[in-house]
Parts: structure tokens; sequence; C-alpha cells
């Protein structure tokens, strides 16, 4: 026979208590089934029990569906930082709203650790405590179901004695065989000296032994009673709260989130409407310098070196400023034609590469002196002819005048 192994401080009687207790629950359970022992049935618990489960159920995919919804919060929040990382590589140093952009970055990157930090606290939180109270519940459960067994064992066993027996002291006997049958091979010889001594049971330890089973039973039971219909009723203001607390995060969420949106596309419909064209839309390519055309606009014309000396000229530039009060460029001389020319040199437009010798290489803020063609014939559509006014103040003639495309260029 193999010999049961026992710890620390566990004797055999207690080993041998423990198998009895297994065995008698067993077998009453099976007279139960059986219809040779009657149930002690309590259909309220048993609702309770039945609300009990429904309610673990519940709980545990809500807080299986909460934990998978942060996941998808948290990935979003990368997705997010990596979206906004890509637009802040390509953001150049000297694009307007270069500062405010990196702050917008940083915002939303705040935001998303909050609204994530927050929904734990208190949501996933609040939902672990609220399910942390089921696995006690449900082990106690469990054991009033074995207390209730036992309770009920001891019922039959102490109506058996009031029945078969007369007097007070007769000796009773169990039938040990169908519990040697139950019994594993180790248990056998325990279970022998145990049957010995219940053969010697009075009609009054079974009194005590239904008294003492009654107790247990009784005390854990209506601690249940009370405790599963209020576990059952408290589920509705804890969904409440839960889906309130989620409802208002997401709602300030999307709110701070809007703004810092509504923020950022402002900064780049101002960085749109700078003159920006070259790097937000494509650049519009000047005209072929093959078209003849007389009808250049006279009034853009300005005689500024005199009849003899030179054709009329106008100023082309690539700002949007005020033309000077000044009527007519005769009326200063060049030292007030370059003080009022030379704020316009700091302002971006497209830079022009020639393609031709007799074309002018513009950078943006060129500020170009138009003049008029010495032979109208040979102006072409879209095309103007001038010189630099940095060339203009330093030689103080023509000679490095050439063409250029007047759409790279606005009027001063």
């Amino acid at each position: 026979m193999a010999e049961l192994p026992m710890g620390k401080g566990v004797s055999a009687g207690k080993i041998a208590s423990n198998v009895q207790k297994k065995i008698t629950r067993a077998q009453e359970k099976v007279l139960q089934k059986l219809g040779k022992a009657d149930e002690t049935k309590d259909l309220a618990f048993e609702e309770g029990v039945i609300n009990f489960n429904k309610q673990l159920v519940e709980g545990s995919k809500l807080q299986k569906d909460l934990r998978a919804y942060l996941t998808a919060v948290k990935t979003m929040h990368e997705s997010s930082k990596h979206l906004y990382e890509c637009l802040d590589d390509m953001y150049e140093t000297d694009w307007y709203g270069r500062k405010e952009v990196d702050s917008l970055f940083e915002d939303s990157d705040l935001l998303w650790t909050d609204f994530h930090q927050k929904l734990v606290d208190h949501a996933l939180i609040s939902m672990d405590t609220y399910l942390g109270q089921f696995p006690d519940i449900k082990a106690r459960i469990a054991k009033r179901d074995r207390k209730l067994v036992d309770y009920d064992s001891a019922r039959h066993n102490y109506a058996a004695v009031n029945k078969g027996k007369k007097k007070e002291g007769i000796k009773i006997t169990k039938p040990a065989s169908l519990l040697e049958r139950a019994a594993p091979g180790w248990a056998q010889g325990i279970l022998s000296a145990h049957n010995v001594a219940q053969t010697s049971l009075s009609r009054s330890q079974a009194e005590e032994e239904l008294e003492r089973a009654q107790k247990v039973f009784e005390e854990i039971n209506i601690d249940l009673q009370e405790e599963l219909p209020s576990l059952w009723n408290s589920r509705v203001g804890f969904y409440v709260n839960t889906f309130q607390s989620v409802a208002g995060l997401e709602e300030k969420f999307h709110r701070e989130m809007g703004k810092i949106n509504q923020n950022l596309n402002d900064t780049l419909e101002k960085l749109e409407n700078q003159d920006m064209s070259r790097l937000l839309r494509p650049m519009v390519p000047p005209p072929p310098k093959v078209t003849p055309s007389k009808d250049m606009k006279q009034e853009n014309i300005i005689n500024l070196f005199g009849e003899a000396a030179a054709p009329d000229i106008s100023v082309t530039s690539p700002t949007q400023y005020e033309a000077p009060a000044t009527a007519n460029l005769l009326d200063m001389d060049l030292d007030s034609l370059q003080a009022a020319t030379t704020p316009a040199a700091q302002v971006s437009m497209h830079d022009y590469n020639a393609n031709d010798s007799d074309e002018l290489e513009l950078k943006a803020g060129d500020v170009v002196l138009v003049v008029s063609y010495e032979n109208q014939d040979e102006q072409d559509e879209g095309w103007l002819v001038g010189v630099k006014e940095s060339d203009w103040i330093q030689h103080k003639d023509q000679g490095k005048k050439g063409v250029f495309p007047e759409n790279f260029t606005q009027r001063m």
C-alpha cells in the first residue's frame, strides 16, 4: 500500500478525517441524485448564485475590453507621435511657425500620455478593484456547498439513528462496504480503523455532529445571503461610473486635441500664405521667349536716365510693398532711390537661374530696374528687360541689363 506523504503538522488523524469528509460528501451526493436522500434547497440563494456568475462573466468581459481599449489608445499615441515626428523632420528651420509647430507636437504628446494615464486611474484600477472581490466570494460559495452537503449528511445520519434504534446507547453501524469501495487503496487501512470507531456512534454523538454541521453551514450561509444581493445591485452604479469616466475623459481629450489640431492647421495655412510658393506648390515656368509683342504696358515704364542717356525704366521687385509716395523716379536722386528700394531686398521670392547669356540671374530679394526694349519687336510675351539695382548703383550704366520672366517678380 502506498504511503501518503504527510506535511509538517499534518497528523494521520487529520488526513483520515479529510478523506472521510470527501467520501461522505460523495456518498451523500450520489444518494441525493438517486433520490435516496432529500437535499436542502434555497431557491433565493440559488438565484443569487446565478446572478453572481452572470455578473462575474460580464465584469470579466468589460475588464478585457477596457484593457484592449487602453492598448489601442497607446497604439494611437505611438502612431500619432510618429506621424508628427515625420512632419517635424520635414518642417524646415526657416519656415513660418517653426517654434509653434514644435510646441504643438509637445502638447499633443503630453495630452495623449495624460489621457492614457487618467483612463488607467479612473477606469481600469476601479475595474480591477471591482472584480477583485469575486474570487473570495466564489470560494465561499463553493465552501457553502460543501458545508451544506455535510449538514444534509449529518441530518440524515441523525434521522437514521433515531429511526433504527429504540434505546439510548445502542450502537449503529454505517454501510462500510460502500465507503470502502469508494476509497482509494492507500486509505483502506485508515478507513477500516475509522469505521470501527464509527460503530460506537451514539444518538447523542449524532446529534452533536448535526448541530456542529448546521452551525458551520449557517454562519457562511447568512453572510452570503447578505453579500450576493448587495453585490448584484452594485453593478448598476459601477457600470455607470465606469462609462461616465471613459466618456468624460474622451470628451475632454478630443476637445483639447481639437484645439491643437486647429492651431496646427492655422499655422500651416499661414505658412502657405507666405511667399513660399516654391515649396508648397509647383513653380510656374517662365513663358518662352519666342513671341514678339508690342503691347508692353507703358504705364510701368519710368524715364530714369533722361531722353538721351537711356530708355524709360520702372521698378519690378519681389515684394508687395507700397510704391514710394513720389510719382516719378525723376523726382529723387540715386541716393533716395537706394533708400526707397533697399528695404525691399529683405523680402523673399523665387530665385531664377539664367538659361541664356542675355538673361538676368535673380535671387530672391533682388530689385530690378525695368527699362524699355530698344527694339519693341524683340520683346517676348511675359518677359521684361532691366538691370539689377545693385549693378546700377555700382556701375551707373545699363551694361549689365538682361531679360527676365515677369512672373518671377512683383511690382513695387
